[in-house]
């Protein structure tokens, strides 16, 4: 995958205060998110992983369960893995329930994306969910990203943390792609929603797309910005995959004069899906996640991005909490860091006081 990544970014402070704080906002905000993600589902239709999918690389790293329903990718010193869809889809919901490597994991990076990569190499399009590993103790950490045609120097990067252990149980991940918008959720919480707009452009993507899911080693950016490696003395590292979806609109991508109708019932039916409809009491589940664990946004960015994308909706609490750079303006505790800045500023005023004692 071609993915840009503009900054690295310093992991979570290790000091009692740094988890006491997330120990904070865990009780503070995840009892509303987790009491929505239980509630009623998608009511979705998974199929078996030979009804859907392909073997992609690493097939001795692939192994798939005796009912055919359920897959395990395992990466190891010789090879990643990773599978992918047996058609291209126009439009879609897919998804899966994914459970993550556990331990130390640094510079594991597991995916699941829709890509057409394989078809378009200049001007591809491309919907990530990606999960960056993470170092024992500490939680753990994912973006999602977009590209359109090929715009992999704008792509729309977001970073979060997750209020819970992904490696110790399943959890639902999904993308839903509209020609109106795209929306990605954990479990029954959208986290993030990118509406199509005429400004966009070829930034939003339009062509069909494979479904990806992935292993790999990416010891080069995805822990602490590359400066923690894979340590294989923990492999092999495993993610397993079960109760798959893929619902959408297959099509071929290279067709000389392709019929795009053919898909117009398809989106028909998606948009008025459940899982497309986001009602108040989603968009506060959406807002109370991204205010309580996303800790980078290209929409807050100005150094890539000194001209507002156009798809950035800016949210005025969202942007207090951000840099310049698009990051959180606290790394780890933010108590600490607000303590650390008020100790300045009194010796500070200390000084100043004293200077004009002295005349």
């Amino acid at each position: 995958m071609g993915h840009f990544h503009c900054c690295s970014y310093s992991e979570m402070s290790s000091t009692p205060l740094s988890f006491i704080f997330f120990f904070y906002l865990l009780i503070s905000s995840s009892s509303s998110l987790l009491s929505f993600s239980s509630g009623a589902g998608f009511n979705l239709t998974t199929i078996a992983f030979d009804d859907g999918y392909n073997p992609l690389f690493g097939d001795f790293n692939l192994v798939r369960s005796p009912d055919g329903r359920s897959v395990r990718l395992l990466l190891d010193v010789s090879s990643g893995s990773g599978f992918i869809s047996s058609s291209m889809y126009e439009h879609g919901f897919f998804s899966a329930k994914i459970k993550l490597p556990s331990d130390y994991t640094a510079g594991v990076v597991v995916a699941l994306y829709a890509s057409n990569g394989d078809v378009f190499e200049k001007n591809h399009d491309e919907l990530d969910i990606e999960f960056l590993g993470n170092v024992e103790g500490k939680p753990w950490r994912f973006q999602t990203n977009l590209y359109g045609n090929g715009s992999t120097s704008r792509g729309r990067e977001e970073r979060y943390r997750l209020w819970f252990d992904p490696s110790k149980e399943f959890h639902r991940y999904s993308i839903l792609w509209t020609a109106k918008n795209i929306i990605f959720y954990v479990d029954e919480v959208p986290i993030r929603e990118v509406v199509r707009s005429d400004e966009m452009g070829g930034d939003y993507p339009t062509k069909p797309m494979s479904i990806y899911a992935t292993i790999w080693d990416a010891s080069s950016w995805a822990t602490n910005g590359g400066k923690i490696k894979v340590n294989y003395d923990y492999a092999p590292f495993t993610a397993d995959f079960k109760e798959l979806v893929l619902e959408g609109c297959p099509m071929d991508p290279i067709q000389e004069y392709p019929d795009f109708t053919t898909c117009k019932e398809k989106d028909a039916w998606l948009e008025i899906r459940n899982f497309a409809v986001l009602t108040p009491k989603r968009r506060s589940a959406m807002r109370k996640f991204r205010q309580h664990y996303m800790y980078y946004s290209c929409c807050y960015d100005v150094w890539r991005y000194p001209v507002k994308l156009p798809d950035c909706v800016i949210d005025p609490i969202e942007k207090a909490r951000f840099n310049d750079t698009g990051r959180l303006r606290f790394s780890g505790s933010h108590k600490k860091q607000a303590k650390i800045a008020k100790a300045r500023r009194k010796k500070k005023q200390r000084a100043a006081s004293d200077e004009r004692t002295d005349v």
